[in-house]
């Protein structure tokens, strides 16, 4: 069965019909998740309380519409939710930047891209909420304008002025605190 027919027969209360959704969609509700949060286990929560919460107004959904943008906008507003939580989101960051990725003397270039993805992954988190989020949509889980315009349920014009700014704000945390990573985006410029 297509997508839309299994939203309609999953909104009627058939669950057979919804494990197949649950199943093509987790991956990316998990991501974001993580993504915005930076804790898995507070990202599997996030990942059952989305699903939990699309099965409960299944019926209010437009089954016409690709199901994956409204499951993400649930987990973003989810995740978004569980940070304002001072404590919590006080300890994802602590979290996020005491796992330094261990040096291995016999591996020296895989070393060197996991420390500067670890400094990109750095870089990123000095950046707002909303600027995370888009670009975490964007590059991180790989929608499309459209996509993301409809999980954060903005106009596509929105979404492409809003990562304009973002990538421009990280290019400039990345010139001033990670200097490596500037000069490597410099010679692969060249």
């Amino acid at each position: 069965m297509d997508e839309s027919t299994l939203i309609r027969h999953a909104a009627n209360g058939d669950a057979a019909a919804w494990e197949p959704l649950v199943l093509a969609h987790q991956e990316a509700v998990f991501r974001l998740s993580y993504l915005l949060l930076g804790d898995p286990d507070d990202a599997e929560d996030i990942a059952q309380e989305t699903f939990l919460r699309a099965w409960k107004h299944l019926k209010r959904f437009d089954a016409t519409r690709p199901l994956r943008p409204w499951l993400l906008s649930i987990a973003s507003n989810l995740a978004s939710n569980r940070r304002r939580s001072a404590g919590r989101y006080l300890s994802a960051l602590m979290r996020a930047f005491r796992n330094e990725p261990g040096f291995s003397s016999n591996i020296e270039e895989t070393s060197v891209r996991h420390l500067e993805a670890n400094d990109l992954w750095k870089a990123v988190r000095n950046l707002s909420v909303s600027d995370q989020q888009i670009i975490y949509l964007r590059y991180f889980l790989d929608l499309s304008v459209t996509e993301a315009a409809e999980v954060l349920q903005v106009a596509e014009g929105t979404i492409k002025s809003r990562l304009s700014r973002a990538l421009e704000r990280l290019r400039g945390i990345i010139q001033q605190d990670f200097p490596v990573l500037a000069e490597k985006r410099e010679g692969s410029d060249s």
